[in-house]
């Protein structure tokens, strides 16, 4: 036990006790650093560094006023400049800063003389608290704990060595410095324990994020699995009924119908196998074929009775899409209504539906919340599926606020134009 405490003592005062550790900038602006001027705020993230300064100047003109020496002005502001080095050396070197409180101490105990206050001077006394505060809110309370037992070390030696003959204020430093220590060490507790908690917060919401973004990529690769399985299934069917409907069809015709089915039902196989395994196990597929923007208008009547009044405009050249372009423009449409109806209640919206030459385009709009009912805080997740399918479509997106109070969702998703089917020539023909 007693090896294990000297190796602790020297990791945590001897051992690198000169390493070059600069107090880092504060980080925030502060509560009272947003009162000041801007032109003075930006330098509030050396309000520690400043904090560390204004306490050596006072404990320079303290220990100046309160040194029993006879030695002049000069003398006096030396003795101030001595006991204010080690709190300056907590800036860059606060092991080594405590040392040197202890040498400061030993140094104006010799030039003050025998008195009341001895080995701490006034001066000193204040120094020395300072240091042990300034050093343990950057160490720890293992350190704070090694500081005060050699303090104790140190005013014991004294006492026994000189109790008889000067006053020794051995009892009042302990004390002092044990209540300093206390309070310092709690602090730096909390702040470490605040850094543990908002790092950890940190974390969750980077896994929350991933989760939500892994659980909508499995919910969009459910559906296309339903949408790609149910198109494979017609294949195979029609396949399959091809031959009947032809009558005496060529051999030719009915081996290529079969190996039509044949590789349809492959192909639906590794699809259920591969795309299958994201299914959980309480997931059923829908009785009905996935929505599409045929069925826009029973969506908005929901939300209308959900209390949102919503305006549909559609144009350009209606036409039919790829499913899973219509699918995830429904769902885009869905998701961007239920966040109006969460985060903007009584407000208006407006859903727009572009068919443009090169693909779709999606814009919904609503209004700034009126009324008594309080919007219902959000995490963003929906913005993360949105975002996600439209990455899937390698189309664009583009949600904010409006000048007006609202929030706008922009979409735009290309869409390949189909190759026009040529007739082949006919037999003969140049």
């Amino acid at each position: 036990m007693a090896s294990g405490l000297i190796q602790t003592l020297r990791h945590d005062l001897i051992d690198d006790a000169f390493a070059y550790r600069p107090l880092p900038p504060s980080e925030g602006e502060g509560r009272l650093a947003r009162l000041l001027p801007k032109g003075i705020r930006r330098h509030a993230i050396w309000r520690g560094h400043a904090a560390v300064v204004a306490l050596a100047a006072f404990v320079v003109m303290f220990t100046g006023a309160t040194q029993y020496t006879f030695i002049g002005p000069v003398g006096r502001l030396a003795t101030g400049l001595v006991a204010a080095a080690p709190i300056l050396m907590t800036l860059v070197r606060p092991i080594a800063a405590w040392w040197a409180a202890v040498a400061m101490t030993l140094l104006l105990a010799i030039l003050n003389g025998p008195s009341m206050t001895w080995p701490w001077t006034p001066g000193s006394f204040v120094s020395y608290i300072a240091v042990t505060v300034l050093v343990t809110l950057r160490t720890g309370p293992r350190v704070a704990a090694w500081m005060w037992s050699l303090t104790l070390v140190i005013g014991l030696g004294f006492w026994v060595l000189f109790g008889d003959s000067y006053g020794v204020n051995f009892a009042q430093m302990s004390v002092a410095s044990a209540f300093a220590l206390a309070i310092a060490s709690s602090i730096q507790i909390r702040r470490h324990a605040k850094a543990e908690v908002s790092a950890q917060q940190e974390v969750t919401a980077v896994e929350r994020d991933r989760r939500t973004l892994l659980e909508e990529r499995t919910t969009i690769a459910r559906e296309l699995h339903d949408v790609v399985a149910h198109h494979m299934s017609v294949v195979a069917i029609q396949a399959e009924a091809a031959p009947y409907r032809v009558k005496n069809p060529p051999p030719e015709l009915e081996a290529a119908f079969v190996t039509i089915r044949e590789n349809a039902v492959a192909a639906l196989t590794e699809l259920r196998r591969v795309l299958g395994v994201v299914r959980s196990s309480d997931y059923e597929a829908p009785d009905a074929p996935q929505p599409t923007l045929a069925s826009l208008d029973g969506l908005l009547a929901n939300v209308r009775e959900a209390g949102l009044s919503v305006e549909k405009t559609v144009t350009g050249a209606v036409r039919e899409l790829p499913q899973g372009v219509e699918l995830s423009a429904y769902r885009i449409i869905q998701e961007a209504l239920s966040n109006t109806l969460r985060h903007a209640p009584g407000a208006a919206a407006e859903v727009e539906v572009s068919y443009v030459l090169g693909g779709l385009g999606i814009r919904v709009v609503n209004g700034a919340a009126t009324g008594d009912v309080r919007p219902s805080p959000g995490a963003g997740h929906g913005l993360t599926g949105m975002r996600e399918r439209v990455a899937m479509l390698e189309g664009e997106m583009t949600a904010g606020e409006t000048a007006a109070g609202g929030y706008e969702v922009a979409v735009f998703i290309p869409v390949r134009n189909r190759p026009e089917q040529r007739d082949e020539p006919a037999e003969g023909a140049e």
